[in-house]
């Protein structure tokens, strides 16, 4: 693959281009992406996921012109940290699901549209990652944050809720185009969100299977020994994290 350029505005599509930040992880893959929306190169931008507080990154933001509205897609510190400093350089407000997370502006409401670069973009609430996560339409494309990454899966915090997003992001037309907010573009996103599904339910079954040999109690730390055998141990603890929110999705369903 291809080395990351960090700090290099890269086009994408006509009208969305992202910027990298070097903080790459286990979590973030290469680092954050901050994307950058605008109709034509003239008009005002849209700057969805500053990231963290990271001075060099954000000046390199705001070196792309005037801003005319900044976007969190969550609240995860990679992602939105930065956007006070952000917006108070750019003098733009804030907006996110989390009316907490906004500067000079009110919350999102699902399935708004949001009028700004010259462009309509559609604001999809898709919890599961977090409560507070959100994916954004535009000219077939989506900014999907965390919730399909553009390689491997994330991390839950419910698994109910995510597997209904899946099922918005399946809803969408064949061939739109996913931006993640780690990882590289997605060329066919409803495509990708089947693929996370099947993956979801399969990995469902797994934890069945390890409750079974293990005993309908056991922790999540030793469903992942069972169903993660095979992963890096680095991952195991946000493993563990996915396997909780499948518990606590199969604990409910017996009780449903």
């Amino acid at each position: 693959m291809t080395a990351p350029a960090y700090g290099v505005l890269r086009q994408v599509s006509e009208t969305a281009s992202v910027l990298l930040e070097n903080n790459p992880s286990t979590m973030t893959l290469e680092g954050t992406n901050s994307w950058v929306l605008r109709a034509t190169p003239s008009a005002p931008a849209v700057v969805v996921d500053p990231g963290y507080r990271d001075l060099e990154h954000l000046e390199r933001l705001a070196g792309v012109g005037s801003v005319e509205l900044i976007l969190l897609t969550h609240h995860h510190p990679d992602h939105a940290e930065g956007a006070p400093w952000f917006a108070e350089r750019a003098g733009a407000p804030v907006r996110a699901f989390d009316p907490a997370l906004c500067v000079d502006a009110s919350s999102f409401v699902d399935g708004e549209v949001i009028s700004a670069g010259g462009l309509n973009i559609r604001v999809l609430h898709t919890p599961g990652h977090t409560d507070d996560s959100v994916s954004l339409v535009l000219d077939g494309q989506v900014l999907t944050g965390d919730t399909v990454l553009g390689r491997g899966t994330t991390v839950l915090h419910d698994l109910g809720d995510y597997l209904r997003s899946l099922r918005k992001l399946i809803e969408l037309p064949a061939g739109t185009v996913g931006l993640p907010g780690h990882g590289p573009e997605l060329p066919d996103l409803p495509a990708t969100a089947r693929e996370y599904l099947s993956h979801r339910e399969q990995r469902l079954d797994q934890v069945r299977s390890a409750l079974k040999q293990l005993g309908a109690d056991a922790t999540p730390r030793q469903v992942v020994e069972v169903v993660y055998a095979d992963v890096d141990r680095a991952l195991w603890a946000p493993a563990e994290w996915s396997v909780q929110a499948q518990l606590d999705y199969l604990r409910s369903e017996e009780q449903g």
